[in-house]
């Protein structure tokens, strides 16, 4: 606890930040949707916490119902041609860069952008998985997303003329469209359904993936949560075995969180503007 107490002493937000950095410099960090809106990429909730947009599909409507499954792909084959171009911005060069130089044993993102890996992350666990990627709901067959983009614009022609406002997810607003006559490729191997291989609203997330993150928590020295209100169990879990494990917890994202009272440290600022800040510490 004196440690603890040593950090929190420091004068300033950013002088407190350091001082958590530098005490524990094998860190667990989590990351959220905040920090790829610099990629543009938008966040599915605002500051408190709530939904800036509709929710996102269920799992279990887009498996039994094929008009939701129309309305999915059309949007995707317009959100995609935008999402696919996105970029790593200063927030994911920056933790790589830690990475390089020790300060992350491992790095877990709820995101789906692969934004980590592009910027040069090595140890990074995908928790909802990639959206570059399909998979076959009945013969667990995987595919590159690029030639069914090809196959559903082919397939498709009047919604490739489409364009929309982006949404998460590599989604698209195209709420007045009629999806109806939208043809929905099947899967080439087995003549089943495709979905992308993230995990929806409603799925579970594999166990075995959820386990190799949970031995690197326990593993590690602190817990650095960046850019997510944990509002989804699938992240505030890493913040509620810390707890239990005395792992001390420390979050940078603004607005409200569901781990709130778990935090020892909390900048309610995006991580983009503490950057700078921290220079000196990033280069250690």
């Amino acid at each position: 606890m004196s440690t603890l107490n040593t950090v929190m002493r420091a004068a300033t937000p950013i002088e407190q930040l350091e001082a958590f950095l530098s005490t524990y410099p094998r860190l667990f960090v989590l990351t959220g949707a905040g920090i790829s809106t610099g990629s543009g990429i938008p966040e599915y909730r605002d500051e408190n916490g709530d939904w800036k947009r509709p929710p996102p599909v269920q799992y279990r409507d887009f498996v039994d119902r094929l008009h939701v499954r129309q309305r999915y792909w059309a949007r995707s084959l317009v959100g995609w041609r935008w999402f696919r171009e996105a970029q790593p911005n200063a927030c994911h060069i920056a933790l790589a860069q830690w990475e390089a130089n020790g300060m992350v044993s491992q790095l877990v993102t709820q995101n789906v952008d692969r934004l980590h890996q592009a910027a040069g992350s090595q140890a990074v666990i995908d928790l909802h998985g990639r959206l570059d990627r399909i998979i076959c709901l009945d013969c667990a067959s995987r595919f590159e997303r690029d030639p069914l983009q090809a196959e559903l614009l082919e397939r498709n022609p009047a919604f490739s003329k489409l364009s929309a406002d982006v949404a998460p997810d590599g989604d698209a607003y195209l709420e007045h469209s009629d999806f109806s006559r939208f043809a929905v490729p099947d899967c080439p191997a087995c003549g089943g359904i495709l979905k992308p291989d993230v995990v929806f609203f409603g799925e579970t997330i594999p166990k075995s993936r959820v386990e190799q993150a949970v031995d690197a928590l326990y593993d590690t020295g602190a817990l650095l949560v960046i850019g997510s209100s944990l509002m989804v169990y699938s992240g505030f879990r890493f913040c509620r075995l810390a707890d239990e494990r005395g792992i001390p917890i420390a979050a940078i994202t603004p607005g409200v969180t569901r781990a709130d009272s778990l935090l020892q440290l909390k900048l309610s600022t995006r991580f983009e503007d503490v950057i700078d800040g921290l220079g000196k510490v990033s280069r250690a």
